[in-house]
């Protein structure tokens, strides 16, 4: 491998095969390293754009960011449909692949109890909006009770919840407040219920509209410092349509 390695995630072996034509960032399709009982996906990235100094100013170039992200963004899916991965931040480089198999070694344990606690679980996001100017009159009050009463049903169907802060209207829907911004893990097997149970909800309560996203990679679920954890890929990937 040529450049530098790019890591996509972390998994446990798994049989299914990706796509020939997958590709990642930089057009480099992504291969497998396996070391013991876990496997990096890894691509290979050029040093002029990711070493250490080059990558900071990268960063700064939106567009830049904004190609790197969804082709990263695009592995992960691509993961995400044959296996359970546990998906590493935007741009996490090491400098060989000693590097890579030196991390899988001396975080192993970790890795290995988050892919135990992700196995077989996909991530979905909700994010509620109730009108506080419309016919429904809903109140400060009452759109937090309903966002309560809403997010302990879905946590009823899923194995963790994160809460996350509320996020600010667009100017152009500042009739909307959001009630609910929330990520759930959920069984593979139980998406469908799930997406079922939250259409209900919102049916079942006029004046609220709903944005509802995934199956997603878990990275509300994946909290290794320095590593992976909740990104939205500088908000690029993981919005909805």
């Amino acid at each position: 491998m040529s450049g530098l390695p790019y890591v996509y995630a972390i998994c446990r072996p798994f049989p299914a095969a990706l796509s020939a034509e997958l590709t990642g960032v930089a057009g480099v399709p992504p291969k497998l390293l396996r070391h013991d009982d876990l496997v990096a996906v890894v691509g290979s990235v050029p040093d002029e754009e990711f070493a250490a100094e080059p990558l900071r100013r990268r960063l700064e170039d939106v567009a830049w960011l904004e190609a790197t992200a969804r082709a990263h963004q695009g592995v992960i899916d691509a993961l995400t449909g044959v296996t359970s991965p546990l998906p590493l931040r935007l741009a996490t480089v090491l400098r060989d692949e000693s590097g890579v198999r030196v991390m899988m070694e001396e975080r192993r344990e970790e890795f290995l109890a988050t892919l135990d606690r992700l196995d077989g679980r996909v991530e979905w996001d909700v994010k509620v909006y109730a009108d506080t100017a419309g016919a429904s009159g809903y109140t400060g009050e009452r759109a937090d009770g309903l966002a309560h009463r809403l997010h302990t049903t879905l946590a009823g169907r899923a194995t963790e919840t994160r809460l996350h802060a509320p996020q600010s209207a667009a100017p152009s829907d500042l009739a909307y407040s959001q009630v609910l911004n929330a990520a759930y893990l959920v069984p593979r097997a139980e998406s469908e219920q799930f997406v079922e149970r939250v259409n209900r909800g919102v049916r079942e309560q006029p004046g609220l509209r709903v944005e509802l996203t995934g199956p997603w990679a878990a990275y509300s679920f994946t909290e290794l410092p320095g590593l992976s954890g909740f990104t939205d890929l500088a908000g690029f990937t993981r919005t909805a349509p």
